[in-house]
């Protein structure tokens, strides 16, 4: 799989996007005469050659005819092509343009996904249906120029997600349709709950932008596993000198390693505690079962002035994460906890069921990579209930189950 990763510090806007995606290697020819047969005639794109700070890249413009230029609002903005006063375009006169174009099927998807994500942003904001939503500087040609490019680059480049840095926004208020608003503008806020990081900036300027924001949100995310090739790298300048930084979008496209059969990315948690009774420790470790952890135990521990402790280790999905930290947190009385990153490999596995003379008996079965059976594990409870109600030894109904699935019981 194909991962592209963006690593900002001047911020992302469409445009810085674009020109990282053709300095990676999609053909720009190939995304103009894509974007000829949605919007003929009604633009030029261009990338440049350009340095900043001394790093060399690329700066794509998007033209637009006389008759189509605007004046900007009086914000201190700085990239792609500012919150314009365009004619307002409806979400879904920009679906009808966008499928009934000559765009490869996977780019009228992409594109029709993030004008979608769009339309449900603003229309959270001004409390209005997606199809109700008429947009405002998204909805200029410029814009679709970008966001269209972004996804026609995209799907050229092979890529199928994205890996995002915590992003800068810029400080400070810029004037557009709804009149003077702080920095990031409101739908850009809106879509930074969307999956997005931020990063602190002491930039006057808006340095990420509605289109940039969301593009790299409505794109799928992965993480970039360990052992991933780059296969190129790229450096991408907004149209703004900043005070502080250089305007730089940096992109890598990866080939990211595939993980073997059975492996999966998870995290460690883990604290110390020294003062936290047996019951709360118990409680807190029910707790984190029923919110989902994989598996919760703790280790005997020496701690400071010889006092003995339990280290309590939960392990968890990322995804995950915050729930269990909230929980460690709020029932036990540590004041820090450890994140540790780590893959498990596990066996695929099954349920079966064996019949015996007093019930069914559920059977978990391990299974090797060649399909071959490796572990057959009848389920507790039930060979319990069975011992219970026909006073057997319990060791007995476990190896009689074990023993059925072996011969054909299953």
């Amino acid at each position: 799989m194909k991962i592209i990763r963006f690593d900002s510090v001047g911020g992302a806007s469409g445009d810085m996007i674009l020109g990282a995606l053709i300095a990676l290697g999609a053909d720009r020819d190939t995304i103009v005469r894509g974007l000829e047969s949605l919007l003929p005639g009604h633009f030029t794109l261009s990338v440049e050659e350009t340095s900043s700070h001394g790093i060399a890249g690329v700066r794509a413009r998007v033209a637009l005819p006389e008759t189509e230029h605007h004046h900007h609002c009086r914000g201190e903005h700085g990239q792609e092509h500012g919150h314009h006063h365009h004619d307002h375009h409806a979400f879904r006169e920009i679906r009808a343009l966008i499928e009934g174009s000559a765009l490869p099927e996977p780019v009228k998807r992409s594109s029709v996904a993030v004008f979608a994500l769009l339309a449900e942003v603003e229309g959270k904001i001004h409390g209005k249906a997606p199809e109700e939503v008429s947009f405002h500087e998204v909805g200029a040609v410029d814009s679709i120029v970008d966001i269209v490019g972004c996804c026609y680059g995209f799907h050229l480049l092979g890529a199928e997600a994205v890996s995002v840095s915590p992003l800068p926004t810029g400080q400070g208020t810029l004037e557009c349709a709804h009149g003077v608003m702080p920095i990031p503008a409101p739908a850009t806020a809106e879509l930074l709950t969307r999956g997005l990081e931020i990063a602190p900036s002491d930039e006057p300027f808006e340095l990420l932008t509605p289109t940039g924001a969301a593009l790299l949100a409505a794109w799928p995310h992965a993480a970039v596993p360990s052992g991933s090739r780059v296969l190129a790298a790229a450096s991408s300048f907004g149209r703004r000198e900043l005070l502080h930084r250089p305007n730089l979008l940096r992109a890598m496209l990866i080939d990211a390693a595939e993980r073997p059969e059975g492996e999966e990315a998870l995290e460690e948690l883990s604290c110390n505690l020294d003062d936290c009774t047996g019951e709360v420790t118990g409680y807190l470790i029910e707790c984190l079962f029923a919110a989902g952890a994989l598996d919760v135990w703790t280790e005997a521990i020496q701690m400071k002035k010889q006092r003995p402790g339990v280290k309590l280790c939960v392990l968890t999905r990322p995804e995950e994460r915050e729930t269990m930290l909230a929980l460690i947190f709020r029932e036990s009385t540590t004041l820090g906890v450890r994140i540790a990153p780590l893959a498990r490999r596990s066996l695929a596995r099954r349920e079966r069921k064996v019949v015996t003379p007093r019930g069914e008996i559920r059977v978990k079965v391990a299974y090797g990579a060649d399909g071959g059976v490796l572990s057959v594990k009848p389920e507790f409870e039930d060979c319990r209930r069975i011992a219970e109600s026909g006073g057997l030894p319990l060791k007995e109904v476990i190896r009689d189950a074990a023993a059925r699935f072996g011969n054909g019981g299953a």
